[in-house]
């Protein structure tokens, strides 16, 4: 596979500007290309300059980074373009960032794609996405990979809309959310097709983790794909389910009784029995995707004869497999609830998470009459929550500080919410610190462009002088945010 665009443009790499395996003093298999997430975006936490953890990968040559954005107020994504034969794929990356920030500036159009030239021979790729009509961009097959929020019902403001891509796109790799979709599906717009890999674990147990874990290995031949599944075995059995005490109460009269002093003991015992049947759902699924699982090996060792099958082996396995993750949802209105614990220690040695295994929780009735009229219905009506207001730190110091008598005369609004961001969101302790220095280094510089200009020494300026410099400076940069903002 050759990169025939300019790699000092898409790659990060700080030892020799190109991709690793064409390094001619390293050698290796399986080039990785990677973009950012979330729990590995760039800080600036113990150094002046952004770096990520994977930067540490790829100082050592280990894989290649692509797809970081360092502006703020601007993102520019230049694709890996990539050829074998007759095959051209541009491989586009935006790693992880606040989705508030990359939705006001997808919604204000400074979110930038170039498009490959048809003519490679400069090594660039300079031409802009507005010229995405002709008939040579169609030689390229495009693929975009993010690590963002998708339009969940997280709200309108916190996420990347499908339709904010560009049309011309034929495959995303969605990144950042945990659901395993594998199985490419058409997209909002229908120009082109999502795929959702989701996490290789289950970091959570909720029913979204409990899908079966994959990979997918993707397949290009001019501008035809396919995009084959391949089930992660050594992934431990997760088993959801739900049910409703009031339910079984009606069903099964007589075994769940309110009045009954040992109602605790005979819920107890009702539960088991659900657990015990999710325990054997998540077993019959580890073997079944064990079968899979060396299945697919089967077929990828028939496909490659230059690979000893003796060698294919499983290197890795899990400790116990027998115990599984299990979950059950208990819906109890009118009931007691259970302690953990003391539930779990029935299934210890059964189960990995022996002490959260149920989940209590009561459904919300909704009203379903006016003011004052009588309640003719006790039946539990679903109701859509409202949308929460979007909240960010440059809306609350902006609103904040209109409404004080107070302005802010030497801190500006702009620099101090970054601030504040990094030391919310990414932890940065001495954000704050480094935000309030350069703008004391600023000021500095300011005052002493003015005693240039003055004959006066610096210890003889007129202290309300120096404060009214100062302000004036602060008020023109907090004017400049504001008309930025609107």
């Amino acid at each position: 596979v050759q990169i025939v665009s300019d790699q000092r443009e898409c790659l990060r790499s700080v030892v020799s500007g190109r991709a690793n395996y064409e390094d001619e003093f390293y050698s290796v298999d399986l080039p990785i290309f990677t973009i950012h997430g979330n729990h590995d975006d760039p800080t600036r936490d113990g150094s002046s300059e952004l770096l990520s953890a994977i930067d540490l990968l790829s100082v050592s040559n280990l894989l290649n980074y692509f797809g970081r954005q360092d502006a703020v107020d601007n993102v520019q994504v230049s694709p890996i373009l990539l050829q074998k034969g007759g095959t051209k794929v541009a491989l586009y990356g935006m790693g992880s960032m606040r989705d508030e920030r990359l939705n006001r500036m997808w919604q204000g159009k400074k979110v930038r794609f170039l498009r490959p030239e048809q003519d490679m021979g400069g090594g660039r790729n300079n031409r802009d996405e507005e010229n995405d009509d002709d008939e040579e961009s169609r030689d390229w097959f495009n693929i975009f990979t993010l690590h963002q929020n998708r339009d969940l019902g997280r709200g309108s403001k916190n996420c990347v809309h499908e339709s904010m891509i560009p049309e011309w796109m034929d495959l995303v790799v969605w990144g950042h959310e945990h659901e395993c979709n594998i199985e490419p599906a058409e997209s909002l717009v229908g120009t082109f097709r999502v795929t959702q890999p989701g996490s290789s674990v289950a970091t959570s147990l909720t029913a979204g983790e409990a899908r079966r874990k994959q990979v997918g290995i993707l397949d290009i031949r001019g501008q035809q794909f396919r995009l084959l599944p391949v089930p992660l075995s050594s992934v431990r059995a997760f088993a959801v389910g739900e049910v409703n005490l009031g339910d079984i109460a009606r069903s099964h009269g007589g075994v769940l009784d309110v009045e009954d002093p040992k109602v605790e003991e005979r819920m107890g015992d009702v539960l088991a029995g659900e657990v015990e049947a999710l325990i054997q759902k998540a077993r019959d699924e580890a073997e079944q995707l064990r079968q899979d699982a060396e299945a697919a090996a089967q077929a990828s060792m028939a496909l490659e004869d230059e690979f000893d099958p003796d060698k294919r082996q499983r290197k890795y396995t899990i400790k116990n497999p027998d115990q599984v993750l299990v979950r059950l949802k208990v819906e109890h209105s009118g009931f007691t609830t259970l302690n953990n614990q003391r539930f779990g220690s029935r299934f210890v040695g059964e189960v990995a998470n022996p002490s959260d295994i149920l989940l209590f929780h009561k459904r919300r009735s909704a009203e379903t009459a006016k003011k004052g009229a009588s309640k003719k219905s006790s039946l539990n009506i679903p109701t859509e929550p409202d949308d929460l207001d979007e909240i960010n730190i440059e809306d609350l110091i902006t609103d904040n500080l209109d409404k004080s008598d107070k302005k802010l005369e030497l801190l500006d609004e702009k620099t101090m919410g970054e601030a504040l961001n990094a030391f919310v969101d990414k932890e940065e302790r001495r954000a704050i610190d480094d935000a309030a220095e350069k703008i004391l280094k600023e000021n500095r510089k300011l005052i002493k462009s003015r005693q240039n200009g003055e004959e006066e020494e610096t210890s003889e300026l007129n202290p309300n002088l120096i404060r009214e410099m100062c302000a004036n400076r602060t008020q023109a940069k907090n004017a400049a945010f504001l008309d930025e903002r609107e």
